[in-house]
């Protein structure tokens, strides 16, 4: 997919339509509710999922569907903790060869790819300072629009 992510129609219609361009009235409206943890997260990634599930909840950002995207959230949350443990570890980001030679630490890679990835789904629900700053929400409860655009849907 090229250009900008679309914004979901229900955050259009909160935050308004400048462009004027015609909204999907046919675009899915999941349940506002906290998806169980996975059973296969580690405790890092687990105490993460505790962090922020609930405020993404009360933020009208989760559902069930959007499970996955946020396990995987919590999994490079903890690879990301666990990729610095190692680094200083193990004597930070430049290393020294038996040959005296200098390197990279590896675990800095590692480190640096998942934090990577982890500001990547961190915009998808809206966790970014400048993720944030692209939104401008009218002074409604974002819940309770949310449920008034869901019953004028039917659903």
């Amino acid at each position: 997919m090229r250009g900008k992510r679309p914004k979901p129609t229900a955050l259009k219609r909160l935050t308004g339509n400048p462009g004027k361009r015609p909204l999907n009235d046919d675009e899915p409206m999941p349940a506002l509710v906290i998806p169980e943890c996975p059973e296969w997260l580690n405790s890092l990634g687990r105490a993460e999922w505790d962090r922020i599930a609930r405020e993404l909840h009360a933020a009208g950002c989760i559902a069930e569907i959007y499970r996955t995207p946020l396990a995987a959230h919590c999994m490079l949350y903890a690879r990301w903790l666990k990729a610095e443990g190692q680094v200083a570890a193990t004597g930070g980001d430049v290393l020294t060869s038996t040959e005296g030679g200098l390197y990279f630490n590896p675990w800095r890679g590692v480190a640096d790819k998942a934090l990577s990835n982890l500001l990547a789904t961190s915009e998808m629900f809206g966790m970014t300072p400048s993720s944030k700053s692209r939104i401008k929400a009218v002074k409604q409860d974002t819940k309770s629009a949310l449920r008034l655009f869901a019953s004028e849907r039917g659903a």
